[in-house]
């Protein structure tokens, strides 16, 4: 049953230029949680619908739309839900440190409070593109990427980004869909 995100906000108090300045690569967290509006927002920014015709907060090529995106929490794994802006649970209980064991034991993936995954579903792309589809779609996980951790430095948040991880291994130990396979961690929570 999804489980309804609170409106993210469209106006903010921090200009872009500032956080475009400001932003850095974070690895070590406090353990406080991400909050539920901040979980919202960050989800929008990264791949929320900004428009009426369902244009995507981050550019798409050919607005094929190949990403899904996953919040892993100690709670369990929720699947965003973009047209709804909702989150459906997908599994429970704490599956990152068996994240961490196939990520090169990277810390960042258990001390953040928050840990967002992008997959592809190449085809998405791939049936208009060809084989330069793939090249777009890991442009399209860069954009939404790089949307998530700026939204994350306006709200006190941080994050990096993570992409060496077992592709295989990860997509087994979350049960992924066979069409989807993982591309991007980007771990997110209150600075150490």
């Amino acid at each position: 049953m999804p489980s309804p995100l609170p409106d993210p906000r469209t106006t903010g108090t921090r200009p872009l230029e500032e956080a475009i300045q400001s932003r850095r690569s974070v690895r070590e967290f406090t353990s406080d949680p991400v909050s539920e509006q901040d979980v919202s927002q960050l989800l929008w920014a990264a791949q929320g619908v900004t428009g009426d015709q369902g244009y995507r907060a981050a550019p798409s090529a050919g607005a094929f739309y190949p990403l899904e995106t996953y919040l892993i929490t100690s709670e369990g794994v929720d699947h965003y839900l973009v047209e709804a802006h909702a989150l459906e649970r997908v599994a429970d209980g704490d599956v990152r440190p068996a994240i961490r064991a196939v990520s090169f034991d990277q810390s960042c993936i258990t001390s953040a409070p928050a840990v967002f995954l992008f997959t592809a579903v190449y085809e998405r792309t791939c049936r208009e593109y060809g084989g330069r589809g793939r090249m777009y779609v890991h442009m399209d996980v860069g954009h939404a990427a790089q949307n998530l951790l700026l939204q994350a430095e306006t709200l006190g948040l941080a994050g990096v980004p993570v992409a060496a991880f077992d592709p295989a291994d990860l997509a087994r130990i979350l049960a992924l869909p066979d069409e989807e396979e993982p591309v991007y961690l980007v771990p997110i929570g209150r600075p150490a």
